[in-house]
């Protein structure tokens, strides 16, 4: 049976890679280094001995060639004259106990010739220049040249080189591996510490090293990741938690129906018709949870052209009356997205505004050159600074809005913002300051391609509600919708109205 092999750590990787670029590198180079220093020491030895002999052959031509002959003192210590007929006239010291240097002659129609001459073992070489003193073949010759330096003479110079090339790569690779590891020191303290965290200790943070580098960002960058996910965690747990307590509450309501209409048959009629009211809130919870569940995965190809002022229309004439509605309307504001969620938000926001308006509650829909702009007034309380962003939470409720009488799954805005994200635009809430206070959500959609290529001019000013109404000459489209109620299930009380409110929220 095969084991699958461990791959080597990125340090050893990294040292190992360190350690072949340095044998590629030193190796060729100590061949290379020898060759040329054997080269030129030769060179060297070539040009000194070629200097002597010109000196000793113009010591000739003028008559007066001392024997022996004295050396330069250049290392060319062995130097030796030569008759026509190959006796030696006069040699230096050094080769007075040595035989003849070389039986070498230069060539008829050559004036130097240079030539190695070495033992039988191939050791003990000797470089030698020969050179002619006079043109022709009966002139002296002049030998000079020394022996073979160390470098040149032994066989362990490259040896030696190609030793301490490798050398220098073990010492490449032991540091690389050292400073690799170094280096490396502040992921390997990131990957502990990444590795305690889990779903009992979401809160835990990797350490940042000093400085600005990619280990420093990096470790910023794991830190902000794991904040986001402590934080989903946190409103998972919080949401699990508010879900389950909000789908218990109806079930313990029908709980107790039932067993109020065991207990009590004469109660059985009023206790059902309770326990049906019970359900209705479990089954809006439950379709609510369902749609924040699907929002995200609905495709492109099930959105269409939706004119959103039509929509809006449609939505508040088919409502109750609960409170005056006034509407301002600008006519062909087109967006593009799914026409179920987006009628889910407009009515999502129409509940939350009834539930808390005082006396009316007003909407306008309009353009600017590149969005879709929805607002929705009522004259209820403001909403506090720290709650604008909270009430947007699932089954969050501030409170003064504990209490379930008002109707609403505590999901309602949680969907509005959903869907609208989801649509690429944004929702937010602000305090009227001008005139009557109040409360203002704002929706932003992107226009559709063909509407953007020409947006509606709207003259109305984006902070007000709408123009005044009472003014002949405004030329909005103000209205005031009261229309009859809905069909309520019939539970014995008379005028009451049991229908659940699709996915309303509460406001402050």
């Amino acid at each position: 049976m095969l084991l699958p092999r461990r791959s080597p750590s990125l340090r050893a990787r990294l040292a190992l890679l360190a350690t072949g670029t340095a044998a590629i590198l030193l190796i060729p180079l100590a061949i290379v280094v020898h060759v040329l220093v054997r080269d030129m020491v030769a060179d060297r030895i070539w040009d000194r001995s070629l200097d002597t002999a010109t000196s000793v052959a113009a010591q000739i031509r003028g008559g007066h060639l001392p024997n022996p002959i004295p050396t330069g003192g250049n290392d060319i210590n062995l130097i030796e004259v030569t008759g026509p007929d190959g006796r030696v006239v006069a040699e230096s010291p050094a080769a007075e106990h040595l035989p003849r240097l070389s039986p070498l002659r230069p060539a008829p129609d050559r004036e130097v010739t240079q030539t190695t001459a070495c033992s039988p073992a191939g050791r003990d070489c000797l470089y030698i220049t020969v050179l002619r003193v006079s043109p022709g073949s009966g002139s002296d010759l002049v030998y000079a040249g020394r022996a073979a330096p160390g470098i040149l003479d032994t066989s362990v110079t490259l040896p030696a080189l190609l030793l301490a090339a490798l050398l220098l790569t073990a010492l490449a690779g032991w540091t690389a591996y050292n400073v690799t590891g170094r280096a490396l020191r502040p992921v390997e303290a990131i990957r502990s510490e990444l590795a305690e965290i889990t779903d009992r200790n979401p809160g835990g943070r990797v350490p940042e090293p000093p400085g600005d580098d990619e280990f420093s960002r990096l470790a910023q960058a794991a830190n902000d990741a794991l904040s986001r996910l402590d934080t989903s965690i946190q409103r998972q747990r919080q949401f699990a938690a508010d879900a389950s307590h909000e789908l218990l509450t109806p079930i313990a309501g029908i709980r107790a129906q039932l067993e109020s209409a065991r207990l009590h048959p004469e109660d059985t009629a009023e206790a059902l018709c309770a326990a049906l009211r019970d359900t209705d809130r479990l089954e809006a919870i439950v379709a609510d949870l369902l749609l924040l569940a699907r929002i995200p995965t609905v495709p492109e190809t099930a959105r269409e052209e939706v004119d959103l002022s039509h929509l809006v229309v449609a939505e508040i004439e088919r409502r109750p009356e609960r409170l005056p509605v006034h509407l301002h309307d600008t006519p062909g504001v087109m967006v593009r997205g799914v026409r179920r969620h987006l009628a889910r938000v407009v009515a999502n926001l129409l509940d939350n505004a009834e539930r808390h308006a005082l006396t009316v509650v007003c909407v306008r829909v309009t353009s600017t050159e590149d969005a879709a702009v929805l607002y929705v007034r009522n004259d209820g309380l403001p909403i506090s600074e720290a709650d604008r962003e909270r009430i947007f939470e699932r089954f969050y409720r501030t409170d003064a809005a504990r209490s379930r009488d008002r109707g609403g799954t505590g999901l309602g805005l949680a969907i509005a913002r959903e869907v609208v994200e989801a649509h690429g635009g944004s929702i937010r809430v602000e305090d009227v300051t001008d005139g009557e206070p109040g409360v203002r959500f704002v929706i932003t959609l992107p226009l559709s391609p063909e509407a953007a290529d020409d947006p509606g001019a709207d003259a109305v000013d984006p902070l007000d509600c709408f123009p005044d109404a009472d003014e002949p000459d405004a030329g909005d489209l103000a209205a005031d919708y009261r229309v009859s109620d809905l069909p309520a299930r019939d539970c014995g009380a008379p005028g009451s109205d049991t229908r659940s409110s699709p996915g309303g929220d509460t406001q402050s």
